[in-house]
């Protein structure tokens, strides 16, 4: 079985486009649902039939067969021997989409082809209902969307570009009547899958939104690969509950302020790496992570009975620093193996002056012996701490395993590898500087 990736979004989203260009970039296969169903109502709307009833549509179905091909590495559009790749993108036919789409029977004649597409290659495939409905049991869920507005936009300016004469108002009103309609339906509607990352596209540009969705999935597939496991969901959903709480007294004690939230990871099994501040910095961190974190701790810490236990049902483990503790890397790449995060501070110690210090080698040492991406987190104020002091924690891109360039597990290269991470949490720092 294949690795799946879900896109679900309203009309316009960009979700096609997307989804095309991740497929070539990862060498994926691109099942384009919308495609099918326009197809259907493409069929339909030429035999003047009426789109929206079941009664009309049903007995068409058996005498429509369609199919996906690839020519020179783009998909296209077959329906009953003629390719309809270009006359499926008009906006009487996506109407006519829309309409189809809610006929059971017409979902149900699509659904095995798209789950055999699906059991058999890496696929991405978008839609309204794929996370939902179609592969309830993706890896890799997104939910996009972005203003009516902007959605329209859009559309406007592609059909114009095709050289069709288009009116920009109509198109608004189509938007938010195929809105209505797709979430209205009272088959398969238009519905963001609980466990479904949402990603606002309005202001983002198509490489942002293909970064982000190429990492979930790198993330997912390398999960895959080596076996990872997943945190059920009702420890996450009891940890979410936990964590909300947990934040109330230090947003009523500090002035707490996160940037680069969308560089957050969104799954487990990853290193966040920050610098040491604070004896609560890991809380920090955590506030603003949905993902169950472990956590490396001075053994000195240990020596204290209460606080022991108290660590320890965090998630925490003791390390000997200033030496290689070789039980509590074994520790960190279990837990990470067990679907937990680990929160590591490479310095080791905590800098008062909020100067950056070298990195020890466990930190590129675990992200190399485990193949997981190093998310670098910054944690910044001026003067003493104190009552309402602003504190600033910044979020950055993620680190890939490929590029820390560590090809054997040396001194040297591990070195080299802690410093890169470093010198992308100085910077994430500097910039309060």
């Amino acid at each position: 079985m294949g690795l799946n990736c879900a896109i679900d979004g309203p009309s316009g989203a960009g979700k096609s486009t997307i989804a095309k260009t991740l497929a070539k970039k990862l060498g994926f296969v691109y099942v384009d649902t919308g495609a099918l169903y326009r197809s259907i109502g493409l069929y339909v709307s030429r035999l003047g039939c009426d789109t929206k009833s079941a009664d009309e549509v049903t007995p068409l179905l058996k005498d429509i067969k369609v199919e996906l091909r690839y020519v020179d590495g783009a998909q296209r559009v077959i329906l009953n021997g003629e390719d309809v790749s270009d006359l499926i993108r008009t906006p009487e036919i996506s109407m006519a989409a829309s309409n189809v789409s809610a006929i059971p029977a017409v979902r149900d004649f699509l659904l095995d082809l798209q789950r055999d597409i699906a059991a058999k290659n890496d696929i991405i495939m978008d839609g309204r209902d794929i996370g939902t409905v179609i592969l309830p049991n993706a890896e890799v869920k997104i939910f996009m969307t972005a203003s009516a507005e902007e959605r329209a936009r859009r559309r406007f300016e592609e059909l114009k570009a095709k050289g069709q004469d288009v009116d920009y108002g109509e198109i608004l009103k189509d938007i938010n009547q195929r809105d209505y309609n797709d979430s209205h339906r009272e088959t398969a509607p238009l519905l963001k899958a609980v466990d479904a990352v949402e990603l606002d596209t309005t202001s983002m540009s198509i490489d942002e939104v293909v970064e982000k969705i190429e990492n979930l999935i790198v993330s997912a597939k390398a999960e895959e690969d080596r076996g990872f496991k997943t945190i059920p969901a009702f420890r996450r959903w009891f940890y979410a509950i936990v964590r909300f709480i947990a934040a109330i007294p230090f947003y009523i004690a500090f002035n707490i302020r996160y940037e680069g939230l969308e560089n957050r990871p969104e799954h487990g099994s990853v290193i966040l790496a920050g610098n040491h501040r604070t004896w609560f910095d890991p809380i920090l961190i955590a506030i603003k992570v949905k993902y169950i974190s472990s956590y490396m701790a001075k053994s000195e810490l240990f020596d204290n009975f209460l606080l022991k236990y108290v660590i320890m049902a965090v998630h925490g483990f003791p390390t000997r620093r200033n030496s290689a503790d070789v039980s509590a890397l074994g520790l960190a790449e279990k837990y990470i193996r067990n679907g937990y995060n680990l929160t590591i501070f490479p310095e080791g110690t905590r800098s008062k002056d909020g100067k950056i210090g070298r990195a020890k080698s466990g930190v590129a040492y675990i992200a190399s012996t485990c193949g997981v991406p190093v998310y670098p987190v910054g944690i910044s104020y001026k003067g003493h701490l104190c009552f309402r002091r602003k504190i600033t924690v910044r979020f950055g891109k993620p680190i890939m395993p490929e590029d820390l360039n560590i090809a054997s597990v040396t001194k040297t290269e591990l070195r080299g590898a802690g410093e890169r991470i470093m010198e992308r949490i100085a910077k994430l720092v500097e910039q309060d500087a």
